[in-house]
């Protein structure tokens, strides 16, 4: 799968963690990840799991399902709202769900965005983009240093 960036443009790097129960999903974005070789993928299939390595492992960007086998994706942006704030971690939703009262929570919380499944590669790259390019925090946003 070739890179729908064009040649004169940036590679797109980081690490991204994706946190999602069902395997063929995760099977799919891995897939379409292969077009940016230099972004690291990194999966986990609970919402602890994805807590833990979010601690563990500080990815640049989450990619988030909602519905998860242990603790909902709300929970998980609430768990993670103090990375969110102190270095700008950008959490993306990604659900087959539509604008429901958990999205809008997560995104009071913090979420950078939301997703519907199933994404095309073209939502996929420029969320990547706008994810992985502006690492640091939103500047109306007044996030604590630490």
């Amino acid at each position: 799968m070739r890179s729908p960036l064009p040649h004169d443009a940036d590679p797109l790097t980081g690490r991204v963690l994706y946190i999602e129960d069902a395997a063929v999903n995760a099977a799919l974005m891995r897939a379409m990840l292969e077009a940016y070789p230099a972004i690291e993928l990194l999966h986990a299939a609970t919402g602890r799991d994805g807590v833990r390595m979010v601690r563990e492992n500080r990815p640049d960007f989450v990619i988030l399902d909602m519905n998860l086998p242990d603790i909902s994706g709300l929970e998980v942006v609430r768990e993670l709202s103090e990375d969110i704030a102190a270095r700008g971690l950008r959490i993306t939703i990604l659900t087959a769900d539509t604008l429901s009262m958990d999205i809008i929570k997560a995104m009071s919380l913090g979420a950078f965005e939301y997703w519907t499944k199933p994404v095309s590669m073209a939502v996929l790259e420029s969320g990547l983009r706008r994810a992985l390019t502006g690492r640091r925090p939103h500047p109306d946003r007044h996030l604590p240093r630490r």
